[in-house]
């Protein structure tokens, strides 16, 4: 199949590289391959003769102007996918975007998964839990000197490579027109998280309920439901692996 995946970031070059060893035409567009989902330019070739259209493109923002990012770029892609014949696009979004209209970010998301339902398009998307890759980013939005502030937020963190994999697979099979979630095998609060991750540092984490952005989130909201399926990587060993 010909597969057209939109973003080259950290998701958009594995599920490339996934899909080409799988056999697959795949290639990746973003604003450096001259692609712009805000304007369009570019996004009529991008997509053409495309079988299936990958969307791993994030918000440059997570605050309200996200909500403008996502109403606009997937309403682009659609026009241009539909133009093109492509007869299944394939979205990546977050476990729980549903259940915290807290967040700024999190209402894009979920404007951006109604888009697509909303669509010609036979769709699917594939709801992740925060990467691995990401606690570190995190835990510098609340540091200070060697102390890190985190709220004990109920974390199960995932593999960047483990999401980039479901996301092919996805792809590469018929569309679901419907969700699949995907988790991490362990539970953890951000703060636990944190203190793993610092072991062996002279850095310091002290759980605060009001730090950073995962602050807003109330319960489990950002735990898989029962349905996921969930990968064979725990943060420990990752972390030990770095």
């Amino acid at each position: 199949m010909k597969i057209a995946v939109i973003g080259t970031g950290l998701i958009g070059n594995q599920v490339v590289a996934d899909l080409v060893t799988a056999g697959h035409e795949a290639t990746g567009h973003s604003r450096s391959t001259g692609v712009d989902l805000l304007t369009g330019q570019g996004l009529d070739d991008a997509v053409r003769d495309a079988d299936v259209v990958v969307d791993v493109t994030n918000s440059p923002t997570f605050d309200d102007a996200s909500l403008d990012f996502f109403r606009t770029s997937v309403t682009n892609l659609l026009a241009a996918a539909e133009k093109a014949g492509v007869g299944h696009i394939v979205t990546l979004s977050i476990v729980g975007v549903d259940r915290v209209p807290e967040m700024a970010y999190y209402r894009a998301k979920t404007l951006q998964e109604d888009l697509v339902k909303a669509g010609s398009i036979p769709y699917s998307i594939v709801r992740a839990t925060q990467f691995m890759e990401f606690v570190e980013p995190t835990m510098s939005w609340t540091t200070d000197g060697d102390v890190v502030r985190l709220p004990a937020t109920p974390i199960q963190p995932i593999t960047s490579a483990e999401v980039a994999a479901a996301v092919a697979d996805a792809a590469a099979n018929a569309p679901l027109n419907g969700t699949r979630n995907i988790a991490g095998p362990d539970v953890f609060t951000l703060d636990e998280l944190g203190r793993i991750t610092v072991e062996g540092t002279d850095r310091q984490v002290v759980t605060d309920d009001t730090a950073g952005l995962f602050a807003v989130i109330n319960g489990d909201a950002l735990l898989a439901p029962a349905d996921a399926q969930l990968t064979s990587t725990h943060y420990r060993d990752w972390v030990r692996s770095k």
